[in-house]
């Protein structure tokens, strides 16, 4: 399996093809039929739902590339970290990249909550607000209260942040495959309006 710095150059290269409109266009000749017996993605994305974010087509990845969890607002749930354990422990991943997203809306819809509380969501989407809601409800204290769309990217990536602290933090296996198998966890922030992905957290010291 390939090393985290090494996939990461990867997603980086696929992104540029993405932004660029160049495609590799042996990455989407595999056929179902060749990865049958197994796969080994060199990268897990713990990405947003939203339907103008699918990692394979943002990084320029083909099938068995990329293990993909795609929940609305990126959040960590005992699930999505059981999977992120699965392929992290079962097939040697040694990168994983939790990808939020400009103009989130699972982050929109928690600071709506927060600055104007309703009772008219389900209990399942408040399930989502309420695991977005501790990393942005300090940003309301701040004077970026009086500016809106400041509000919302930062509050996009404080969300993002959290989702990997979660990870490095939140589970003993992930934590042992850091300290001993040189696992990495990074969060990273897709632009709506670009297209390009921004590696911003928990990124290794460059040299």
């Amino acid at each position: 399996m390939i090393s985290a710095r090494e996939a990461l150059d990867r997603l980086r290269e696929g992104n540029r093809r993405f932004v660029s409109g160049i495609r590799t266009g042996d990455r989407w000749t595999t056929r179902p039929r060749e990865l049958a017996e197994g796969q080994k993605p060199f990268a897990i994305i713990l990405g947003c739902s939203d339907s103008r974010v699918p990692a394979e087509i943002v990084f320029d990845q083909g099938l068995g590339a990329l293990f993909v969890i795609r929940v609305a607002g990126n959040i960590v749930a005992p699930s999505q970290v059981g999977s992120v354990e699965f392929a992290a422990a079962r097939f040697g991943t040694r990168l994983v990249v939790v990808l939020g997203h400009s103009q989130c809306g699972a982050v929109l819809a928690t600071l709506e909550e927060l600055q104007q509380s309703t009772t008219q969501r389900s209990r399942n989407l408040r399930s989502i607000v309420d695991r977005v809601r501790p990393s942005v409800e300090a940003l309301l204290s701040t004077e970026l209260k009086h500016d809106f769309d400041g509000l919302v990217r930062q509050a996009v990536r404080a969300n993002i942040r959290v989702s990997a602290n979660h990870l490095r933090h939140g589970s003993e296996v992930l934590k042992r495959l850091i300290r001993t198998n040189g696992l990495l966890v990074v969060g990273a922030e897709y632009s709506l309006e670009t297209g390009l992905v921004d590696f911003f957290d928990g990124m290794p010291e460059t040299g």
